[in-house]
């Protein structure tokens, strides 16, 4: 198994021999177990924190390269006209503390985030046309977030690995995880 420990920077011109797939919910942690796209057992071993973005590269401690890839996962793109009508949907809809991803093509702009009735019904009656689809999800960091979200280094604690095999991928430290719910008024 390579054991994955240092983020490289996004500037590095290394080469990677091998990719890992992973959701965003799984991009989230530093800890967990997984199939390389390649067919190799892998384990990411991480500092907490900077979420995994789509093209990250990382060091196992041997010396190899994996590239991160984002998944195909159900979002639903929400698109409106650039301009005041993009940031009213970004605004209304960041403010119910939802990860989103934002962005723009030739027809306007588009926010993407996991499907969501609320949030579905919300940027209807602001004018968005919605479109429920399988994509990668690679949300804002947020302005608070290190470097927003170029954070690298590696860390050196103390790990267990517990091989389960039932399944592809797991949180090896699922105690650290932080979940919290929200409650939506309907």
């Amino acid at each position: 198994m390579w054991k994955l420990i240092e983020r490289l920077e996004a500037t590095s011109d290394a080469e990677a021999l091998d990719s890992v797939t992973l959701p965003f919910e799984l991009r989230m942690r530093g800890r967990l177990k997984a199939i390389s796209n390649g067919g190799r057992e892998i384990g990411i071993f991480l500092d907490r924190g900077p979420v995994l973005r789509d093209g990250a590269l990382l060091r196992a401690e041997t010396g190899e390269i994996v590239a991160v890839r984002a998944a195909d996962e159900p979002v639903v793109t929400a698109s409106v006209p650039s301009g005041l009508a993009l940031a009213r949907l970004c605004y209304h809809l960041g403010n119910r503390h939802v990860q989103l991803a934002i962005g723009q093509d030739d027809e306007g702009g588009w926010v993407r985030f996991p499907p969501d009735h609320v949030l579905e019904a919300l940027a209807a009656r602001l004018g968005a046309t919605l479109e429920r689809h399988k994509a990668p999800f690679d949300p804002e960091p947020g302005a608070y977030a290190e470097g927003l979200g170029h954070g690298h280094g590696h860390d050196h604690g103390h790990h267990h690995d517990p091989a389960d095999g039932h399944g592809q991928v797991y949180d090896l430290q699922p105690h650290l995880a932080h979940r919290h719910g929200h409650n939506h008024e309907h």
